[in-house]
């Protein structure tokens, strides 16, 4: 009698273990599940947003005229117009694409390599093989000029 008890408690003990076992995951998952709660509801307001600027129009040279054109073909659907932005890329007519931040190697680069994210939360920009590097340039132009009349210039970072 005194075996079947001891069989018995032992049965007890393990079968209380499995259940402390079960409530402690059960409270793990909970847990893990409020902090991803958490990490979702602090996330940057901006995400998934679209930001966009006002732009102001400029008298265009003959050849930001022709990059104004290939900007519309090109870049628009992502930078918007007058590279203002849009839900899917940056505006370009922001103090963070000025000359001395972004020079226009940088665009070069952009358009021949793509960029990884690093100043929005729109992902990486792909590499744009189907404009050729004089029409970046031209590009470039009509983004300065744009960027000049709305008051962006040069910085030293």
């Amino acid at each position: 009698m005194a075996k079947r008890e001891t069989q018995r408690h032992k049965r007890a003990r393990a079968l209380k273990r499995r259940q402390h076992l079960i409530a402690a995951a059960v409270l793990g998952l909970a847990a893990l599940g409020f902090i991803a709660l958490l990490a979702y509801a602090n996330r940057p307001a901006d995400e998934g947003q679209a930001v966009t600027v006002a732009v102001q129009p400029a008298d265009l040279s003959q050849e930001a005229v022709a990059g104004e054109s290939l900007f519309k073909a090109n870049c628009q659907a992502c930078h918007g117009p007058n590279a203002s932005g849009t839900k899917l890329g940056p505006p370009l007519i922001h103090d963070i694409y000025n000359p001395g931040h972004h020079s226009d190697l940088a665009f070069y680069l952009a358009a021949a390599s793509g960029v990884r994210q690093h100043h929005w939360p729109y992902g990486d920009m792909p590499p744009q093989p189907q404009v050729s590097e004089d029409d970046v340039g031209l590009i470039i132009r009509y983004i300065r000029e744009l960027q000049e009349a709305n008051g962006i210039v040069y910085k030293a970072y």
